[in-house]
């Protein structure tokens, strides 16, 4: 089979198109030919190793699991003979985070994995993106801060992938959503729900005299001190970028402040918790709640093409390949 190999870490010139063998599945594991797999800023950053403590999961000097791609979506050609959730034919999409990479042709997951059996007339390339932006997005604001009705939530980063699934979702928890992007993006997170924007490039949002309930960084350009200034008593900073400041500001906050700054390594949490939370997803998809925004497609040939595209910082929504 074709894949993209991450053949050592750097820029997208690292990535190869290369003939490898077809996986096998194991007694446990599906094979899912995949029919389409996202792109993500998490992807490119495991493709340059950084952060440096990342490779203590990934590989100290080279990635441990060199196929590219995480979220995918697809159809099953294959099962292990102990599988019982599955059958061939199966249509399904998930994400494979330690283990074969989506940006091939092919690639074996347990049935005890992040997958799940795809919604009718929903298309691949936008369940590819669901354990993206819209995972993520939900843990930070649904488990981790528990956005509640009528709460101000600020968004930073939201047109990016976690920012346009952010928007959407607190809104669906009853949120007053605040987008921060550039201007040319005020009409796409107001058509997602965002009450209020504000263009990052003329205005910072912490110097201003408004407050927030919550502030998710998705894209961490902002810190929990300069944040604090715009939060509520008990406000909480939220971010999925992890750094050492922010580790000592969550250890300090979680005992001496009312104000609290937080990190979650969604990909690391109970494969069933994922799931359920999954689930929850897919049905606010199904009933018109949630909308994937795909920016741009590639093909398998183009996977450099992608990387380069989501390293400009630029992209809106998600960036998906088609196989």
């Amino acid at each position: 089979m074709k894949a993209i190999i991450t053949t050592k870490y750097g820029s997208p010139k690292v990535l190869q198109l290369q003939e490898i063998p077809k996986p096998i599945p194991k007694e446990n594991e599906i094979l899912v030919k995949v029919k389409a797999a996202s792109v993500t800023t998490a992807d490119t950053m495991m493709r340059r190793g950084k952060p440096w403590y990342g490779r203590l999961f990934i590989g100290l000097t080279k990635p441990k699991y060199p196929i590219a791609g995480t979220g995918f979506s697809g159809t099953i050609e294959a099962v292990g003979d102990s599988v019982q959730r599955f059958q061939v034919g199966d249509e399904v999409f998930g994400e494979s985070i330690f283990g074969g990479g989506a940006n091939a042709e092919y690639l074996c997951i347990s049935e005890e994995g992040i997958v799940a059996k795809r919604p009718k007339n929903v298309a691949h390339e936008e369940l590819a993106c669901m354990c993206d932006g819209p995972l993520t997005s939900w843990n930070y604001l649904k488990e981790m801060a528990n956005v509640e009705n009528g709460q101000r939530v600020l968004i930073n980063g939201a047109s990016g992938s976690l920012g346009t699934a952010a928007v959407q979702l607190a809104k669906n928890l009853g949120a007053e959503v605040t987008a921060v992007c550039s201007s040319s993006n005020f009409n796409l997170v107001r058509s997602l729900g965002a009450d209020h924007a504000i263009d990052y490039t003329k205005v910072d949002f912490t110097n201003t005299a408004n407050s927030y309930d919550i502030i998710f960084d998705t894209v961490g350009k902002s810190s929990f001190p300069e944040s604090k200034k715009v939060l509520s008593e008990k406000g909480m900073y939220l971010s999925p970028v992890l750094s050492m400041p922010l580790l000592f500001q969550m250890l300090w906050t979680s005992k001496f402040s009312s104000k609290k700054a937080k990190f979650g390594a969604t990909g690391l949490l109970a494969v069933p918790k994922l799931r359920e939370m999954l689930n929850e997803l897919t049905d606010l998809f199904i009933a018109g709640k949630l909308k994937l925004v795909i920016d741009k497609r590639y093909t398998l040939y183009e996977a450099d093409k992608a990387h380069s595209y989501v390293d400009t910082g630029r992209k809106k929504g998600n960036v998906v390949i088609n196989l």
